[in-house]
């Protein structure tokens, strides 16, 4: 149940181009992967960094999760996401020690990986996603 990486941290900007135009000038990063999440609201790119990943979040409007965090915080960091094996025994097992789940049973998140949130009062503040990713 317990993750055994961290997956990715989320950062929420304004221009998803601008911003990773200063990724590759900056850091010499590249995205492996860019697309649209509608469910979501979100256009995002990752890139990869060692054993996991930055995400980079910009809002298909702005009355979406991503759009009103932008709103009220401004750029910055969104959300820790956690690799987990079986989301749902994840579930399962933090909404049995306490957390509060935002997803009580999982979706389709970008890369076609199942997800489901956990909400920031669980842990200090911090959205949390989990993110179900198998070996091999």
């Amino acid at each position: 149940m317990l993750p055994y990486n961290i997956h990715h941290v989320a950062i929420a900007v304004h221009d998803l181009d601008e911003t990773l135009a200063t990724l590759k000038d900056q850091y010499t990063v590249e995205p492996m992967s860019r697309e649209t999440v509608s469910e979501q609201g979100v256009e995002e790119a990752m890139i990869a960094l060692g054993g996991s990943h930055l995400q980079i979040l910009q809002p298909t409007d702005p009355d979406t999760p991503v759009g009103r965090f932008l709103a009220r915080h401004g750029e910055g960091m969104h959300h820790v996401a956690f690799a987990v094996v079986d989301i749902e025994e994840a579930l399962a097992h933090l909404a049995a020690h306490g957390a509060t789940l935002i997803d009580e049973t999982p979706r389709i998140g970008g890369g076609g990986h199942r997800i489901a949130f956990v909400h920031p009062r669980s842990m200090g503040g911090t959205l949390v996603e989990l993110v179900e990713v198998h070996d091999g």
